[in-house]
């Protein structure tokens, strides 16, 4: 998951500037790609570059290294965001035969997130607020050490306007609610499955 991203940035850096987004943030797409691969570079001189130089491992060894970090980094991510999207209560609408979606985007964010363990201070530092995944989606410029103190503001205005929170109070729950999902959602006929507003 986290070496796709180092990759898939090209990619998408290409995209913004054709379709003129880097532009219209009155950035300067050369000057981002400059600075793209310049992070990019200094990034791999830090993870592969200086482990060769300052110790005696060989190339295969620092490269293994480098893998094995992103595979457990990817395996931690993709536990993370399994846990805030596919767990019981949170659902995964179809789209219209529009290609839109029902709800407003923040009703379509309480509808499609849950949060989980958030109580649990150390779980909290470790994932980078992301078991805080509602207030993720509806504040992503709000750093995540205020989670914790607008969460309960979310939950009760959510509650009412008449909209679920979708919450596990523990990891342990939240994961055992995944496992539940998954086999609901793989004992499903997909034939039956149609769109269905709430």
């Amino acid at each position: 998951m986290s070496i796709s991203k180092l990759v898939r940035d090209f990619s998408q850096l290409s995209e913004y500037n054709k379709a003129g987004i880097t532009k219209a943030q009155r950035r300067s797409p050369a000057m981002e790609w400059v600075k793209l691969v310049s992070f990019k570079a200094l990034y791999l001189l830090v993870i592969i570059g200086l482990p060769l130089i300052l110790t005696d491992f060989n190339i295969w060894q620092v490269l293994a290294g480098f893998f094995i970090m992103h595979w457990v980094t990817g395996v931690i991510l993709a536990t993370i965001f399994q846990l805030a999207h596919v767990v019981e209560g949170a659902e995964q609408p179809l789209e219209l035969s529009n290609g839109l979606i029902e709800n407003d985007w923040m009703v379509h964010e309480l509808q499609t997130t849950a949060n989980f363990a958030r109580n649990q201070h150390l779980l909290n530092w470790y994932v980078g607020g992301l078991n805080f995944q509602i207030e993720h989606h509806l504040f992503p410029h709000v750093s995540h050490i205020h989670y914790p103190k607008i969460a309960p503001i979310v939950e009760r205005t959510a509650k009412e306007f008449g909209y679920n929170y979708n919450m596990k109070l523990t990891f342990m729950g939240a994961l055992v609610s995944h496992v539940r999902r998954l086999k609901e959602l793989g004992n499903m006929d997909p034939a039956t499955v149609v769109y269905s507003p709430s």
